[in-house]
């Protein structure tokens, strides 16, 4: 094999670039190299309004679910005759609360919510920072302890209990056939936040209906089952072995869904009767 033959002449002396003291030196003006273009996929999204961190808390906190519990509870409370400042603050409480959970469940599900690209779920896109809604849920507890025992201690602390309950549903059972417990739980506890609220942290009612304890429990155990139901496809892929995906994947997503629209009408039709005829309170 014939090795190559060097090449004879002469060789190109590398150039040396003019610096900064040379120029001075001389007396000569540098000319800067025009700046090469951006490539398109590296601009940066601008920041809209609805970027903005209160909005994006307000999105990640759940806000359909917050606002129509918040509601429902205080409509109890009317309808049981409290005064109007009493259904002002159960409703500010409950919404509060209802926000706390919101945030929390974003957090814990936040990588989940990543990996299966769900709409509407700021903190797995990254759009809201993990500590800004740890803030904000500090922030709310802080709020929600005084406005819990403003209708009375017993009334408030049955109330916390249940926010208690659903933080923690939030990280246990909630994979497997027993997901139901922590919901019946919490929603067990709210007439006794009504029937034992007033006005005033020294308030102390009566004790709830028996009656109205389980149905707000069977109501819970709805609502579980509604709010899985847009979930199920994900919840399948990971797994789980909760009670809603174990009914969709036996009758259907829609079957499912009208099954439990018409379980809860039934559960709401029993509860306006039997505040009607046992009350709320004992």
């Amino acid at each position: 094999m014939a090795l190559e033959e060097p090449v004879e002449g002469p060789v190109d002396e590398p150039v040396a670039q003019p610096t900064e003291a040379s120029t001075r030196a001389t007396g000569a003006t540098a000319v800067a190299a025009p700046a090469e273009p951006r490539p398109a996929g590296d601009v940066r999204r601008r920041r809209g309004l609805r970027d903005l961190e209160p909005l994006l808390l307000v999105q990640a906190s759940h806000p359909r679910q917050a606002v129509l519990t918040a509601l429902g509870i205080a409509a109890c409370a009317a309808l049981a005759g409290r005064e109007l400042r009493e259904v002002g603050v159960v409703l500010a409480t409950v919404l509060v609360g209802q926000a706390v959970l919101g945030w929390h469940n974003d957090i814990v599900d936040r990588r989940r919510d990543a990996r299966h690209d769900l709409p509407g779920k700021p903190v797995a896109q990254e759009r809201l920072e993990p500590g800004s809604v740890w803030f904000a849920i500090a922030c709310a507890v802080l709020l929600l302890v005084p406005l819990s025992i403003t209708t009375g201690i017993t009334a408030g602390s049955a109330y916390l209990l249940s926010v208690a309950i659903g933080l923690l549903g939030n990280v246990v059972l909630r994979r497997g056939l027993l997901s139901w417990v922590p919901w019946a739980a919490s929603y067990a506890l709210y007439p006794a936040y009504l029937s034992y609220g007033g006005w005033g942290g020294q308030h102390e009612g009566n004790p709830p209906e028996v009656a109205m304890v389980a149905l707000f429990a069977l109501l819970g155990i709805g609502v579980h089952v509604l709010r899985a139901l847009w979930g199920l496809v994900p919840d399948n892929k990971d797994g789980w072995t909760y009670l809603p995906l174990r009914l969709g994947l036996r009758l259907g997503a829609a079957r499912l869904l009208t099954l439990v629209s018409v379980y809860l009408g039934i559960v709401l039709v029993a509860l306006a009767f039997a505040g009607t005829s046992v009350g709320l309170a004992r």
